[in-house]
């Protein structure tokens, strides 16, 4: 641990502070959306309220955990002695990144026999991913957090390609008015992913003792799984009602 201004340790703070909101909210919104959806696309809904409520919870960790790991002196934030316990996020990760990646494929509405094998390809390049990256993250030393860096990045960009080449699949054959969701959400999707690296970065090239590093890191992060969780989560609700409409399975539709 470092030493923090005031103002880099509050931002840092409110950041959490807002993921932990943001997480929260979307678990009410996603819960009470499963009523506004047809009846085969609730799984994805169910996926969502999964994927914020464990985010939710590990937010709230991370974000005691760092009030725990500082303690205020002279207007300036030392370390308390109190080890951050940043290892809250990667087991998050562990968790909530292959559920998103069945909370993508299961609105996807694949062929039948395709949905499975995608699935377990995804999810193992997912845990490969998160597991390279670990050894960098808690290392100090520059190039063996590079090494694990760029190991960890080639999962990643195979998971990308996958959700990028099926996605462009599906808005080929899909309605215009479901189209041009499937088309945001792919951009969503390289926008949010692609900062995961960017944020790891930032943090590999600002130095492991650098309170701005470190700062940015935790900011970077903290953006990236609101956008990547909860406003993902939110367009994965726009494609299953618009489908459930086009198709007549809304329950509104149903009760008329």
């Amino acid at each position: 641990m470092v030493q923090l201004s005031a103002g880099q340790y509050s931002l840092v703070f409110n950041m959490l502070s807002f993921a932990v909101a943001s997480m929260l909210g979307a678990f009410a919104f996603f819960v009470m959306a499963q009523n506004l959806v047809g009846l085969k696309y609730r799984a994805s809904m169910i996926v969502s309220s999964l994927v914020v409520l464990i985010a939710g919870y590990h937010y709230y960790r991370i974000m005691g955990s760092w009030q725990e790991a500082y303690t205020l002196s002279n207007g300036v934030y030392m370390p308390s002695g109190k080890p951050f316990n940043d290892a809250y996020r990667y087991v998050d990760w562990m968790l909530t990144v292959p559920l998103l990646l069945v909370e993508l494929v299961l609105v996807l509405n694949l062929a039948k026999g395709k949905t499975g094998p995608m699935l377990v390809k995804l999810v193992i390049a997912a845990m490969l991913m998160i597991g390279l990256g670990y050894p960098g993250e808690i290392s100090s030393d520059f190039g063996t957090r590079n090494l694990w860096g760029v190991l960890s990045t080639i999962p990643f960009l195979y998971i990308l390609w996958v959700l990028w080449t099926q996605l462009g699949s599906a808005t080929e054959v899909a309605a215009p008015s479901i189209k041009s969701l499937f088309i945001n959400t792919r951009y969503l999707l390289i926008a949010t992913w692609g900062f995961y690296p960017i944020a790891y970065a930032i943090a590999t090239w600002g130095g492991p003792a650098s309170g701005s590093a470190m700062v940015a890191l935790q900011v970077g992060y903290s953006i990236a799984d609101v956008l990547a969780k909860a406003l993902y989560g939110v367009m994965i609700f726009a494609i299953a009602h618009e489908k459930s409409r086009l198709d007549g399975s809304l329950p509104a539709l149903k009760d008329a």
